[in-house]
């Protein structure tokens, strides 16, 4: 009889601890496909967005990042939403959970990819194979000029893909295959440091200020280069005063 009745209880208790698994809240929006939920990591699932720290080019054929403008299209159309994220599996390698998430009942990984910032990762999943190709078609987001895949950026050398709408310059490469954050700046015209002091305010130095030998940069404190003074002031940073 006491086995029946656990029996009977956990039965009971199945579709709470079914509905328990959903994630719901207003994230903190890391990345174009990494979002905070209180303490839960997560990975938005069958997409790829670019990291903040990769460059992209423009229909001119200009140096852009475009993997802080996919953060920052997300949070333009969805933050401070509430977010309803179903796990598929437990982890990925970087300990997030990886979701498909939902915000006023739009999916918004499908969201993401038709609207050009991100791409459909195949490897794991074809739902958005054909927004994918919407994307391309209308030259959405990164479509509109030269990148490369966020997967291939992540492990990139001189013979990686490049892909787009246009026909990349011949410099293309070198400055695709640099990074907005790593210790070289990504081209000799954008040598204007960026960092982020101790009050969580970001900070532009030019070549000539006094503090700018000694700015170190490095991807996990934040930095970031710019090519202009206008193009740092756009990302919120402001002048040092020293």
């Amino acid at each position: 009889m006491f086995m029946k009745f656990l029996l009977a209880t956990a039965v009971l208790l199945w579709p709470v601890i079914a509905e328990a698994a959903d994630i719901t809240g207003i994230p903190k929006i890391r990345e174009g496909d990494q979002i905070q939920i209180g303490n839960s990591r997560i990975r938005l699932g069958g997409i790829d967005a670019p990291s903040v720290d990769q460059l992209c080019l423009n229909t001119k054929g200009e140096r852009w990042t475009c993997g802080v403008a996919a953060r920052d299209e997300l949070i333009k159309h969805a933050d401070n939403k509430t977010w309803t994220c179903r796990p598929r599996q437990n982890t990925d390698r970087r300990g997030h959970i990886v979701a498909r998430c939902e915000v006023d009942g739009e999916d918004i990984q499908k969201w993401m990819v038709k609207s050009g910032w991100a791409l459909s990762y195949a490897r794991i999943s074809r739902d958005y194979d054909a927004d994918e190709k919407a994307a391309r078609e209308a030259k959405a987001g990164m479509w509109q000029g030269a990148f490369i895949a966020p997967w291939d950026w992540r492990v990139r050398n001189k013979k990686t893909a490049i892909l787009g709408a246009v026909k990349p310059p011949e410099h293309a490469r070198a400055i695709l295959l640099a990074s907005a954050s790593g210790p070289v700046a990504p081209s000799p015209d954008c040598t204007i440091k960026g960092n982020v002091n101790r009050s969580g305010e970001c900070i532009y130095h030019q070549p000539t200020s006094r503090w700018y030998t000694q700015i170190k940069m490095q991807i996990s404190k934040g930095t970031r280069w710019f090519c202009s003074v206008d193009e740092a002031e756009a990302a919120g940073c402001r002048e040092t005063r020293r």
